[in-house]
């Protein structure tokens, strides 16, 4: 594993310490101990069904954010040449304990610690097939730079498939003020802080379970972790109140924003995410289509 140390890096590194950020690497550990083949097969699953594909077999695929590194891991098992960096080191610890896994000493996957906003590192990566980035460059604190420089590795005729936090107005803008608090908080405080916030949607699902006898279920879903993401409940609870910085963007604004930049639009996922992600995959003008 190696450490990206640029100028640009250590300046944006300067940038976050300004005001407290949400930690997402330190629970990525627990999703270790939950790591299964069938969840394995479910992301592969989901990079197949998007970038319209079968395999990945001679192509490269750079993973921005690879945070616990099982997408990463879908696409070397679907036959790519990977290169997978975040700028959480725990989120880069995971990803590599993956990599120590699955594909121990393998040459055709890299991990490396380094930010979506150092302009110097992003071009200095080459060009890739497919470029993958879920749910990450909207809490980088600069997501409009972020969607940018996230173009840059892509060839043409390549891919760059993104999810950004969908934009409601008011809704998010709450959400947005919350997480603020949260990481401004000292770290006592940040627990009951979390519990205050979740307690309204809390109790109707529990009163929802109870009215249809199913209470025990939703006792229980605090006790396991999600077989989506492998965490608790609570988790998943302090990921969302705690996640910042935080930006959302309107289906058309991420549209419009990589159509003036010579992108297409082959796929999208949106409707009904409520403040979830919309989901994109562009192709990049100017080259045939990769398969």
């Amino acid at each position: 594993m190696k450490t990206a140390t640029s100028e640009t890096g250590v300046l944006h590194a300067t940038q976050q310490a300004s005001e407290r950020r949400f930690e997402f690497g330190r629970n990525w550990s627990r999703f270790l101990e939950l790591l299964s083949e069938e969840r394995i097969a479910t992301a592969a699953g989901s990079l197949k069904r998007m970038l319209e594909v079968e395999t990945l077999e001679g192509q490269s695929f750079l993973d921005i954010g690879s945070g616990s590194g099982l997408f990463s891991l879908a696409a070397r098992r679907l036959g790519a040449r990977v290169h997978s960096f975040d700028c959480d080191p725990h989120s880069v610890e995971c990803t590599a304990e993956v990599k120590r896994r699955y594909f121990r000493a393998d040459p055709q996957w890299t991990v490396d610690n380094a930010s979506a906003l150092d302009e110097n590192y992003m071009r200095s990566l080459g060009a890739y097939d497919i470029v993958y980035s879920w749910g990450v460059l909207h809490h980088t604190g600069d997501m409009w730079r972020a969607l940018d420089l996230a173009s840059i590795p892509v060839v043409a005729g390549g891919r760059l498939f993104i999810a950004i936090y969908n934009d409601l107005g008011s809704r998010t803008a709450r959400w947005k003020r919350i997480k603020r608090t949260y990481n401004a908080l000292p770290g006592l405080l940040t627990s009951p802080f979390t519990l205050v916030v979740i307690a309204p949607s809390e109790l109707k699902s529990a009163l929802r379970s109870a009215l249809s006898l199913r209470f025990g279920d939703y006792v229980n879903s605090w006790r396991r972790p999600s077989p989506q993401r492998g965490m608790s409940r609570w988790r998943d609870a302090v990921d969302w109140v705690g996640g910042f910085p935080y930006e959302v963007a309107k289906p058309e604004e991420i549209f419009d924003y990589y159509r003036s930049r010579g992108f297409s639009l082959l796929r999208i996922k949106c409707g009904g995410v409520g403040i979830g992600c919309n989901e994109f995959v562009f192709v990049k003008d100017g080259g045939p289509l990769a398969r």
